[in-house]
Protein backbone atom coordinates (compact mmCIF):
# COMPACT_ATOMS: atom_id res chain seq x y z
CA UNK A 1 0.00 0.00 0.00
CA UNK A 2 2.70 2.38 0.91
CA UNK A 3 4.76 1.59 -2.20
CA UNK A 4 1.38 2.38 -4.23
CA UNK A 5 1.38 5.90 -2.72
CA UNK A 6 4.75 6.63 -3.40
CA UNK A 7 4.05 6.32 -7.63
CA UNK A 8 1.30 8.73 -7.11
CA UNK A 9 3.01 11.00 -5.41
CA UNK A 10 5.59 10.36 -8.12
CA UNK A 11 3.17 10.78 -10.73
CA UNK A 12 1.32 14.11 -9.25
CA UNK A 13 5.17 15.90 -8.91
CA UNK A 14 5.45 14.80 -12.96
CA UNK A 15 2.26 16.40 -13.60
CA UNK A 16 2.64 19.64 -11.28
CA UNK A 17 5.50 20.27 -14.00
CA UNK A 18 4.93 23.97 -15.72
CA UNK A 19 6.95 25.80 -18.51
CA UNK A 20 5.96 28.59 -20.71
CA UNK A 21 7.60 31.92 -22.29
CA UNK A 22 7.09 35.41 -20.71
CA UNK A 23 8.00 38.28 -22.64
CA UNK A 24 9.58 41.33 -21.03
CA UNK A 25 8.68 44.66 -23.24
CA UNK A 26 8.97 48.06 -22.55
CA UNK A 27 10.51 51.18 -24.23
CA UNK A 28 14.35 51.10 -24.49
CA UNK A 29 16.22 51.92 -21.29
CA UNK A 30 12.89 50.23 -18.98
CA UNK A 31 14.99 48.04 -17.19
CA UNK A 32 14.74 45.18 -19.08
CA UNK A 33 18.08 43.44 -19.24
CA UNK A 34 18.42 44.22 -15.35
CA UNK A 35 15.23 43.00 -14.71
CA UNK A 36 15.67 39.80 -16.45
CA UNK A 37 19.33 39.12 -14.82
CA UNK A 38 17.86 39.61 -11.72
CA UNK A 39 15.22 36.89 -12.95
CA UNK A 40 17.29 34.28 -13.74
CA UNK A 41 19.95 35.43 -10.87
CA UNK A 42 22.46 35.34 -13.56
CA UNK A 43 24.03 37.77 -16.58
CA UNK A 44 22.33 36.34 -19.28
CA UNK A 45 21.98 40.02 -21.36
CA UNK A 46 23.85 43.10 -21.37
CA UNK A 47 23.18 46.48 -19.55
CA UNK A 48 24.14 49.92 -20.49
CA UNK A 49 22.70 53.27 -20.09
CA UNK A 50 22.93 53.83 -23.49
CA UNK A 51 19.04 53.06 -25.33
CA UNK A 52 18.49 49.95 -27.49
CA UNK A 53 21.23 48.18 -25.85
CA UNK A 54 19.57 44.75 -26.48
CA UNK A 55 19.13 44.16 -30.77
CA UNK A 56 18.35 40.35 -30.25
CA UNK A 57 15.46 38.38 -28.57
CA UNK A 58 17.75 37.21 -25.73
CA UNK A 59 16.24 34.22 -23.39
CA UNK A 60 16.98 33.53 -20.00
CA UNK A 61 15.63 30.46 -18.27
CA UNK A 62 14.26 31.05 -14.51
CA UNK A 63 12.73 28.09 -12.59
CA UNK A 64 10.38 28.65 -9.78
CA UNK A 65 9.35 25.47 -8.23
CA UNK A 66 8.02 22.88 -10.58
CA UNK A 67 7.97 25.76 -13.12
CA UNK A 68 10.56 26.65 -15.71
CA UNK A 69 9.99 30.61 -17.22
CA UNK A 70 12.00 30.82 -20.21
CA UNK A 71 12.08 34.76 -20.16
CA UNK A 72 12.15 36.91 -23.70
CA UNK A 73 14.29 40.05 -22.98
CA UNK A 74 12.98 42.00 -26.74
CA UNK A 75 14.60 44.77 -27.70
CA UNK A 76 13.19 48.34 -26.40
CA UNK A 77 10.38 49.38 -28.69
CA UNK A 78 10.65 52.65 -30.60
CA UNK A 79 9.61 54.55 -33.96
CA UNK A 80 12.37 52.54 -36.30
CA UNK A 81 14.25 54.65 -38.50
CA UNK A 82 17.03 52.79 -39.90
CA UNK A 83 17.14 49.12 -41.11
CA UNK A 84 18.65 47.78 -38.17
CA UNK A 85 16.01 49.93 -35.87
CA UNK A 86 13.52 47.89 -38.11
CA UNK A 87 14.64 44.65 -37.13
CA UNK A 88 15.00 45.39 -33.68
CA UNK A 89 11.17 46.13 -33.55
CA UNK A 90 10.25 43.24 -35.35
CA UNK A 91 12.35 40.53 -33.01
CA UNK A 92 10.29 42.24 -30.14
CA UNK A 93 6.80 42.45 -31.63
CA UNK A 94 7.78 38.63 -32.52
CA UNK A 95 8.55 37.87 -28.40
CA UNK A 96 5.55 39.31 -27.62
CA UNK A 97 3.26 37.16 -29.99
CA UNK A 98 4.66 34.12 -28.70
CA UNK A 99 4.29 34.79 -25.35
CA UNK A 100 2.17 32.82 -22.31
CA UNK A 101 2.41 35.96 -20.50
CA UNK A 102 3.85 39.62 -21.69
CA UNK A 103 4.88 41.90 -18.37
CA UNK A 104 5.10 45.47 -19.62
CA UNK A 105 8.19 47.07 -18.05
CA UNK A 106 7.75 50.88 -17.07
CA UNK A 107 10.44 53.52 -15.92
CA UNK A 108 8.26 54.84 -13.16
CA UNK A 109 10.51 57.91 -13.04
CA UNK A 110 9.25 58.82 -17.35
CA UNK A 111 5.41 57.17 -16.27
CA UNK A 112 3.19 57.39 -19.40
CA UNK A 113 4.99 58.94 -22.28
CA UNK A 114 4.95 58.61 -25.76
CA UNK A 115 7.07 55.77 -26.14
CA UNK A 116 4.84 53.64 -23.47
CA UNK A 117 1.72 55.42 -25.18
CA UNK A 118 3.12 53.37 -29.03
CA UNK A 119 3.99 50.19 -26.58
CA UNK A 120 0.20 50.04 -25.29
CA UNK A 121 -1.09 50.87 -29.19
CA UNK A 122 1.04 47.50 -30.02
CA UNK A 123 0.09 45.33 -26.91
CA UNK A 124 -3.43 45.62 -27.70
CA UNK A 125 -3.47 43.29 -30.55
CA UNK A 126 -1.61 40.84 -28.20
CA UNK A 127 -3.72 37.86 -26.62
CA UNK A 128 -1.82 36.72 -24.18
CA UNK A 129 -2.50 37.67 -20.68
CA UNK A 130 -0.47 41.29 -19.69
CA UNK A 131 0.68 41.93 -15.95
CA UNK A 132 2.07 45.49 -15.30
CA UNK A 133 5.72 46.21 -13.43
CA UNK A 134 6.78 49.42 -12.66
CA UNK A 135 10.34 49.94 -12.42
CA UNK A 136 12.67 52.24 -10.32
CA UNK A 137 10.06 52.21 -7.83
CA UNK A 138 12.71 53.18 -4.67
CA UNK A 139 13.20 56.33 -6.44
CA UNK A 140 9.53 57.49 -7.33
CA UNK A 141 7.14 59.10 -4.45
CA UNK A 142 4.53 56.65 -3.58
CA UNK A 143 1.39 58.69 -4.50
CA UNK A 144 3.06 59.18 -8.05
CA UNK A 145 3.50 55.21 -8.37
CA UNK A 146 -0.45 55.11 -7.64
CA UNK A 147 -1.53 57.77 -9.82
CA UNK A 148 0.86 56.17 -13.06
CA UNK A 149 -0.56 52.52 -12.10
CA UNK A 150 -4.44 53.60 -12.09
CA UNK A 151 -3.71 55.36 -14.94
CA UNK A 152 -1.74 52.21 -17.11
CA UNK A 153 -4.25 50.06 -15.89
CA UNK A 154 -7.44 52.59 -17.48
CA UNK A 155 -5.27 51.88 -20.70
CA UNK A 156 -4.94 48.25 -20.89
CA UNK A 157 -6.43 45.32 -18.81
CA UNK A 158 -3.45 44.49 -16.77
CA UNK A 159 -4.01 41.14 -14.84
CA UNK A 160 -1.39 42.45 -11.78
CA UNK A 161 1.04 45.24 -11.24
CA UNK A 162 4.09 44.94 -9.56
CA UNK A 163 6.31 47.12 -7.99
CA UNK A 164 10.07 46.49 -8.41
CA UNK A 165 13.72 47.55 -8.44
CA UNK A 166 15.25 45.52 -11.34
CA UNK A 167 18.52 47.24 -10.09
CA UNK A 168 18.55 46.51 -5.88
CA UNK A 169 15.97 42.88 -6.62
CA UNK A 170 13.64 44.40 -4.05
CA UNK A 171 10.16 42.75 -5.25
CA UNK A 172 11.45 40.22 -8.23
CA UNK A 173 10.74 37.45 -6.52
CA UNK A 174 7.22 38.33 -5.88
CA UNK A 175 6.84 38.99 -10.14
CA UNK A 176 8.79 35.37 -10.31
CA UNK A 177 6.18 33.69 -8.38
CA UNK A 178 3.45 35.68 -10.34
CA UNK A 179 5.06 34.23 -13.86
CA UNK A 180 5.62 30.71 -12.70
CA UNK A 181 1.78 30.48 -12.24
CA UNK A 182 0.95 31.44 -15.40
CA UNK A 183 2.98 28.58 -17.15
CA UNK A 184 1.39 26.11 -18.56
CA UNK A 185 1.23 22.31 -17.15
CA UNK A 186 3.89 20.22 -19.12
CA UNK A 187 7.91 19.45 -19.51
CA UNK A 188 10.74 21.77 -19.02
CA UNK A 189 11.97 22.89 -22.39
CA UNK A 190 15.58 23.06 -21.08
CA UNK A 191 17.80 21.30 -18.77
CA UNK A 192 18.03 22.73 -14.92
CA UNK A 193 20.91 23.75 -14.75
CA UNK A 194 20.57 26.29 -18.06
CA UNK A 195 20.47 29.85 -17.89
CA UNK A 196 20.24 31.15 -21.43
CA UNK A 197 19.60 29.96 -24.85
CA UNK A 198 22.25 32.23 -26.50
CA UNK A 199 25.27 30.87 -27.40
CA UNK A 200 28.20 31.26 -25.34
CA UNK A 201 29.63 32.82 -28.52
CA UNK A 202 26.91 35.48 -28.88
CA UNK A 203 27.21 36.57 -25.58
CA UNK A 204 30.91 36.57 -24.89
CA UNK A 205 30.28 39.20 -28.29
CA UNK A 206 27.71 41.11 -26.30
CA UNK A 207 29.90 41.43 -22.92
CA UNK A 208 32.47 43.44 -24.63
CA UNK A 209 30.01 44.97 -26.79
CA UNK A 210 28.38 46.16 -23.56
CA UNK A 211 32.11 47.29 -22.26
CA UNK A 212 32.82 48.73 -25.61
CA UNK A 213 29.28 51.13 -24.44
CA UNK A 214 30.65 51.63 -20.62
CA UNK A 215 33.78 53.32 -21.95
CA UNK A 216 33.00 55.35 -25.17
CA UNK A 217 29.28 55.66 -24.33
CA UNK A 218 29.32 59.66 -25.64
CA UNK A 219 32.19 59.09 -28.03
CA UNK A 220 31.37 55.86 -30.16
CA UNK A 221 27.89 56.05 -32.36
CA UNK A 222 25.45 53.72 -31.40
CA UNK A 223 26.04 51.33 -34.30
CA UNK A 224 28.61 49.67 -33.65
CA UNK A 225 29.25 45.65 -33.46
CA UNK A 226 31.06 43.06 -31.86
CA UNK A 227 31.28 39.05 -33.52
CA UNK A 228 33.10 36.41 -31.81
CA UNK A 229 35.12 34.80 -35.06
CA UNK A 230 37.27 31.89 -33.24
CA UNK A 231 36.58 30.37 -30.17
CA UNK A 232 39.26 27.45 -29.45
CA UNK A 233 39.43 25.10 -26.04
CA UNK A 234 42.67 24.38 -25.30
CA UNK A 235 44.38 21.50 -23.58
CA UNK A 236 44.81 23.39 -20.32
CA UNK A 237 40.93 23.92 -20.33
CA UNK A 238 41.43 27.59 -21.20
CA UNK A 239 39.96 29.19 -24.25
CA UNK A 240 41.37 31.39 -27.00
CA UNK A 241 38.32 34.04 -28.36
CA UNK A 242 38.95 35.97 -30.97
CA UNK A 243 36.81 39.06 -31.59
CA UNK A 244 35.97 41.45 -33.91
CA UNK A 245 34.73 44.75 -33.57
CA UNK A 246 32.90 46.48 -36.62
CA UNK A 247 32.69 50.59 -36.90
CA UNK A 248 31.65 52.05 -39.07
CA UNK A 249 34.36 54.90 -39.92
CA UNK A 250 38.50 55.40 -39.58
CA UNK A 251 37.84 57.98 -36.83
CA UNK A 252 35.81 55.52 -35.00
CA UNK A 253 38.41 52.59 -35.18
CA UNK A 254 40.91 55.21 -33.13
CA UNK A 255 38.64 55.94 -30.29
CA UNK A 256 37.78 52.17 -30.27
CA UNK A 257 41.72 51.57 -29.98
CA UNK A 258 42.61 54.75 -27.83
CA UNK A 259 46.13 56.47 -27.34
CA UNK A 260 48.51 53.98 -27.49
CA UNK A 261 45.64 50.96 -27.60
CA UNK A 262 44.56 52.16 -24.15
CA UNK A 263 41.12 51.73 -24.16
CA UNK A 264 41.16 48.26 -26.18
CA UNK A 265 43.38 47.01 -23.53
CA UNK A 266 40.81 48.73 -20.81
CA UNK A 267 37.70 46.94 -22.98
CA UNK A 268 39.58 43.23 -23.82
CA UNK A 269 40.67 42.99 -19.76
CA UNK A 270 37.36 43.75 -18.84
CA UNK A 271 35.17 41.66 -21.36
CA UNK A 272 37.83 38.83 -20.21
CA UNK A 273 36.91 38.47 -16.60
CA UNK A 274 33.07 38.88 -17.31
CA UNK A 275 33.37 36.15 -20.18
CA UNK A 276 35.93 33.60 -18.42
CA UNK A 277 33.04 34.19 -15.11
CA UNK A 278 30.34 32.82 -17.79
CA UNK A 279 32.25 30.47 -19.22
CA UNK A 280 33.54 29.40 -15.92
CA UNK A 281 36.81 28.71 -17.55
CA UNK A 282 40.20 30.78 -18.14
CA UNK A 283 39.95 32.85 -21.42
CA UNK A 284 42.47 34.39 -23.36
CA UNK A 285 40.54 36.98 -25.58
CA UNK A 286 42.32 38.91 -28.37
CA UNK A 287 40.45 42.25 -30.07
CA UNK A 288 40.57 43.21 -33.63
CA UNK A 289 39.11 46.51 -34.50
CA UNK A 290 37.66 46.85 -38.48
CA UNK A 291 36.09 49.55 -40.32
CA UNK A 292 33.36 48.23 -42.56
CA UNK A 293 31.50 51.94 -43.86
CA UNK A 294 27.56 49.36 -44.46
CA UNK A 295 27.56 46.61 -42.10
CA UNK A 296 24.06 47.93 -40.76
CA UNK A 297 23.25 46.85 -44.95
CA UNK A 298 25.22 43.18 -44.55
CA UNK A 299 22.32 40.20 -43.53
CA UNK A 300 25.54 38.32 -42.87
CA UNK A 301 25.61 41.00 -39.64
CA UNK A 302 21.97 40.45 -38.72
CA UNK A 303 21.85 36.44 -39.13
CA UNK A 304 25.45 36.67 -36.12
CA UNK A 305 23.42 38.79 -34.03
CA UNK A 306 20.08 36.39 -34.68
CA UNK A 307 17.78 39.16 -36.40
CA UNK A 308 15.70 38.74 -39.54
CA UNK A 309 17.13 41.02 -42.34
CA UNK A 310 14.08 43.31 -43.20
CA UNK A 311 12.84 42.04 -46.63
CA UNK A 312 11.34 44.21 -49.80
CA UNK A 313 14.15 47.45 -49.17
Amino acid sequence: MEHELTDTNATEQEQETRCGFAALVGAPNAGKSTLLNQLVGAKVSIVSRKAQTTRALVRGIAIDGPAQIVLVDTPGIFKPKRKLDRAMVASALSGVADADVVALLVDARRGLDEEVEAILTQLAQAKAPKVLVLNKVDIVPREKLLALTAKLNEREKFEETFMVSALTGDGVQDLLHALAKRMKPGPWLYPEDQLSDAPLRLLAAEITREQIYERLHDELPYQSTVETDIWTNQKDGSARIEQTIYVAREGQKRIVIGEGGKTIKAIGAAARREIAEAAEQTVHLFLFVKVRENWAEDPERYREMRLDYPKGE
